[in-house]
């Protein structure tokens, strides 16, 4: 008697809530089932990799459990394959059991005010992140000359990126930060930073281990602007805001002898960014009084939100895939049968790393559950598709290739890794072994 065949899941980006519902998936004993892992980069852990700060190792250590749904037989990975552009989802859906999409909110949002999009300087807190992250797509961060910057947002992305503007360069060196960042942040002269949030330091959503890694820094004086601790009753706090609040009071007590300057500014929006080419200044506007004044600035990055994009015949709404417990549905609400969602396109762009776990935990619950009860139909095979649309996709031996070549470039200069960010670099690993066949 025929044995029936194992069930099959596809899993669109290669990020934590991705990687994550992978693991759960092949750990299950309930349905045994092989899993395709899609993304567009040869290269694995999506935001972990590009977006959380070189210097957070212990963050970044999260890859390790992550990586362990790689060690599973059933598992493969399809790297340099974009989902939308050169496979569309319908395809995949026709050779899949069921798909999840995990790939994540790539779009920031902007400001909308005057100076923003036309002025040399004014630039996205992602973009920034994304060029320290050593992101392949990312374009270089041109810093000479800049003494003043100012960063809008009071998240963990706008304490990582104000970090690593006053931070001296030589405590990155021992990261896994390209040599190309490190060499430009070496060149920096930055002495101004102010960071700009539009409500009290009570409600900022940034974390207080965040927080005290930014006001600890060695030779950075810190100003408040815009709030009095004073006024605040700490005891009606809750336990993290009051946290946030008690460690910005201490910061703020410290005598002021650095050579660099932090300034957070709270209750303040900004309205415009001034210049003529670019950025020179930005105007700031008290949520309280009205009252305006103006900061210096040679940069402004801002960092107020993600949205995700859409995928062609994939429902979307308000920048994620509308779901219900992660299974996707129409707008209307109506079941798309089949089909999931995980990770920040599912839930909107909050939430850290480790949220994903338990949401990727609900989607493949939901999951599991319908295939259950679903009959076996017959499904095309997603190789020969791929073979057909005139792909080259990656593997798991070629990320190992990369990975092993940023761990040998690391051991050369006394670190644990030193990142790859070059396409070229990439590929040319990527496609080494295929080339030596042929030769």
């Amino acid at each position: 008697m025929t044995q029936p065949r194992m069930r099959r899941v596809a899993i669109v980006g290669a990020g934590p809530s991705g990687l994550y519902a992978a693991g759960q998936l092949l750990s299950q004993h309930d349905i045994e089932v092989a899993v395709d892992i899609y993304d567009r980069l040869p290269t694995p852990f999506g935001l972990l990799r590009y977006g959380v700060a070189p210097d957070h190792e212990s963050v970044k250590s999260v890859a390790k459990t992550l990586a362990a749904a790689f060690d599973s037989a059933n598992v493969r990975f399809f790297g340099l394959v974009e989902i939308g552009t050169q496979l569309r989802p319908a395809q995949l859906m026709e050779c899949y059991d069921a798909v999840i999409y995990a790939y994540g909110s790539e779009n920031d949002r902007k400001l909308g005010i005057p100076g923003e999009t036309e002025l040399d300087g004014s630039r996205s807190a992602r973009e920034f992140v994304s060029w320290y992250s050593g992101h392949p797509d990312a374009h270089g961060q041109d810093l000479a000359g800049v003494r003043n910057a100012v960063v809008v947002g009071v998240g963990n992305v706008a304490v990582d990126v104000t970090r690593i503007l006053l931070k001296d360069p030589e405590e990155l060196s021992v990261t896994d930060m390209p040599e190309s960042v490190l060499a430009e942040l070496r060149g920096t002269h930055v002495e101004n930073v102010w960071l700009v949030g539009r409500r009290g330091p009570e409600n900022a959503s940034f974390t207080t281990n965040e927080l005290r890694e930014l006001l600890g820094l060695e030779g950075v004086d810190t100003e408040l602007i815009g709030a009095d601790l004073d006024a605040r009753d700490l005891e009606s706090l809750e336990r993290k805001p009051r946290a946030n609040v008690e460690t910005i009071a201490k910061a703020i007590a410290q005598p002021k002898q650095g050579k660099r300057h932090l300034h957070l500014v709270f209750n303040h929006r900004p309205v415009a960014i001034k210049g003529v080419a670019e950025v020179t200044a930005v105007e700031l506007e008290s949520n309280l009084d009205g009252s305006r004044f103006e900061v210096p600035a040679d940069l402004v990055l801002r960092s107020i939100g993600y949205f995700g994009n859409p995928l062609p015949g994939v429902p979307f709404a308000d920048g994620r895939i509308p779901n219900l417990e992660g299974r996707v549905t129409e707008e209307d609400g109506s079941s798309r049968p089949g089909e999931y969602v995980t990770g920040w396109i599912k839930r909107g762009p909050s939430g850290l790393i480790g949220a994903n776990r338990k949401d990727s935990a609900e989607t493949v619950a939901n999951l599991l559950a319908d295939l259950a009860v679903a009959p076996l139909r017959e499904l095309a095979d997603p190789d020969a598709l791929i073979a057909q649309r005139g792909i080259t996709a990656s593997t798991l031996a070629d990320w190992r290739r990369i990975d092993e070549a940023e761990i040998a470039r690391g051991d050369l200069r006394g670190r644990e890794r030193t990142k790859i960010e070059a396409w070229h670099d990439l590929l040319d690993l990527v496609f080494a072994e295929q080339r030596a066949s042929i030769g």
